[in-house]
């Protein structure tokens, strides 16, 4: 029995793993792991009966979280853009503007894939919609089948990273972070893995073009009435609206003046890059109207296309990511503002009915529950696991790893890495983060850094062969027969599984990589934070003396009494063991050196 109450921590962690391949769902062997040992820990006198007494109020808190909100609500955006036809538009219209080049599908597929990350965060809903529309049309013009699986697999995943991604809302909550700042470090990993699925493709095109060709003639439908492409229209407009959005950042301090009647000398980065991206923008789409509307014809048809395809997505991700981003909106109103938007996109486009919203909010409802009952089995095991001293065993476990910082970030990536072949990324977050986070914290590791380093690490757990759910998600939209194509009237084979594997096997490696550079180079995810405010103490201080009047009374001036004719006896009336002491209250009631040590303190916490 000894022996048992001292190890009741890694028993309880070894049982939930039994549980888990017992093939019990996650939420109730979280629950049951955490009833049954809290059981056995009260039997054995190892827990108090009134640490279950905590139990209702977690769940409590659980229910009055304002941040998962945001869950439902960019679920919910998601869904709505994708049954209302955008990401059919967003891969028709860039397919054809990329299709002329070596790869250009495969292309387009990666870039439609980061804007649906951006404006739908959901990777089932990205997965099947870019496999249903590109796939076939790959297949038809004779791309590799690995990589076509490959990259439509990964282009879905690249949800769990770019904002507005779920992942990142469960982590920020799990590590006690803000979401806004999550996302704000995010922002660049997940550019940076877009970037470099590209240039594999461009690779690709270079070293194996008969894996990645152009588009036909024929098939590039969208032209001029005199059979022109129209790209240099398109590229002038992209040229004055990129040129005016650059004008308006470099003189945003002189916008800020004019608006504000105060003068303002600098304006803050993220501030600048949202408000002039979003005059870019909001210039090319005015551009477009009046073009289309005066009839001048000034803009070809491609240009026209990919503007009015291109823009309200666009401004969609401005409107959540960059509200968020400024602080004007929490990542909850940031959410609602997105699903408002999308239900307007929607009626605009003439798509939104009855079905889709039912379809759309049954979803959203389902994936919310099941959000909701793992998070309330994952407390119920924290409880127990906290209160049979579980962090403790864990702690000890982990610092003691040779390497200090370094052993402990690799040691962990690796067992995230192989963890995430059995278990999706709320799992991992609910059961995996909270045992590691105090660990990290006290290692001095930035929660903030830690938390986009393993979402980016728990990204391939949707690549992973042969358990990734993106692969489940494309095999279930890949042709599992020989059919034929309805363009070229040609017989196409199957894609077949080993494919779907083999083709998600580069991207996974890309993604490793990218966790390697994260911890090679911390400032990728730093960069985008704000920074830390620093205090010149003695600067402070001289400001206040030189604003607060002299108000010190006469009697402790020791130049009044010389006035009177005395002389100041620092020790008079003090008996000598209370001599000492007696500077105490005088340090007290001093408010300038009351506030230096208050801010010394909290620099040094």
């Amino acid at each position: 029995m000894e022996f048992l109450v001292h190890n009741l921590a890694p028993i309880m962690f070894a049982g939930l793993i039994v549980f888990l391949l017992l093939g019990f769902p996650v939420a109730f062997s979280l629950g049951a792991c955490g009833l049954f040992f809290a059981f056995i820990g009260v039997e054995l006198g190892a827990l108090p009966e009134a640490l279950l007494q905590a139990l209702p109020l977690r769940i409590f808190g659980i229910m009055q979280n304002d941040t998962l909100l945001a869950i439902p609500f960019f679920t919910l955006m998601g869904l709505i853009l994708e049954r209302s036809g955008m990401a059919e538009d967003l891969l028709e219209t860039i397919g054809q503007l990329f299709g002329p080049i070596r790869g250009g599908l495969a292309l387009a597929v990666i870039f439609v894939g980061a804007l649906l990350a951006a404006t739908t965060g959901v990777v089932a809903a990205s997965v099947i919609s870019m496999g249903l529309i590109s796939l076939p049309i790959m297949l038809r013009y004779g791309y590799d089948r690995r990589l076509a699986a490959g990259v439509i697999a990964a282009s879905g995943t690249l949800a769990q990273i770019i904002p507005p991604s779920l992942v990142l809302i469960i982590l920020a909550d799990q590590l006690g972070r803000s979401v806004g700042d999550m996302y704000k470090g995010a922002f660049v990993p997940g550019l940076m893995l877009t970037g470099f699925y590209a240039l594999y493709v461009i690779l690709l095109a270079i070293f194996k073009p008969h894996w990645v060709p152009a588009l036909p003639p024929e098939a590039r439908t969208l032209r001029d009435d005199n059979g022109k492409s129209g790209l240099p229209s398109l590229l002038v407009l992209t040229s004055l609206c990129t040129a005016a959005a650059v004008y308006m950042g470099k003189n945003m301090p002189a916008l800020h003046t004019w608006w504000s009647g105060e003068a303002v000398d600098n304006v803050a980065l993220d501030e600048t890059i949202v408000v002039s991206m979003c005059f870019g923008v909001a210039l090319a789409f005015v551009a477009a109207s009046i073009n289309k509307i005066t009839r001048m014809g000034l803009l070809s048809r491609m240009a026209e296309r990919v503007t009015f395809v291109l823009i309200p997505p666009l401004l969609l991700i401005f409107l959540v990511l960059g509200t968020i981003f400024l602080g004007v909106a929490t990542p909850t109103e940031g959410g609602a503002m997105g699903a408002l938007g999308a239900f307007i996109m929607a009626m605009a486009r003439g798509r939104l009915s009855m079905d889709l919203l039912k379809q759309a909010v049954n979803t959203t409802t389902k994936l919310s529950c099941f959000v909701v009952f793992i998070l309330v089995g994952a407390t119920m095991f924290g409880l127990t696991f906290q209160g049979v001293d579980g962090p403790i065993w864990v702690e000890h476990l982990l610092t003691g790893l040779p390497g200090g910082q370094l052993g402990f970030l690799i040691v962990v990536n690796v067992m995230i890495f192989f963890l995430a072949f059995f278990l999706d990324f709320f799992e991992l977050s609910f059961i995996v983060v909270p045992l590691l986070a105090p660990v990290a914290q006290k290692l001095g590791i930035d929660l903030i850094w830690f938390g986009v380093l393993l979402g980016v690490n728990m990204q391939t757990s949707f690549m992973h062969p042969p358990f990734g759910f993106a692969l489940f998600y494309l095999r279930s939209v890949a042709p599992t027969k020989e059919y034929q194509d309805r363009v070229t009237k040609k017989m196409i084979p199957p894609v077949t599984t080993m494919q779907i594997y083999w083709g998600a096997v580069p991207f996974v490696l890309i993604q490793l990589v990218m966790v390697g550079l994260i911890i090679t180079f911390p400032g990728i995810v730093s960069s985008g934070l704000d920074k830390a405010e620093t205090y010149d103490l003695d600067k402070v201080r001289m400001e206040m003396e030189a604003a607060m009047p002299d108000a010190a009374p006469a009697s402790l001036d020791p130049a009044s009494n010389m006035d009177n004719g005395t002389e100041a006896d620092p020790t008079a009336g003090m008996e000598g063991a209370n001599a000492a002491p007696a500077a105490a209250p005088a340090a007290a009631d001093d408010p300038l050196k009351a506030l230096q040590d208050s801010m010394s303190s909290g620099d040094k916490k």
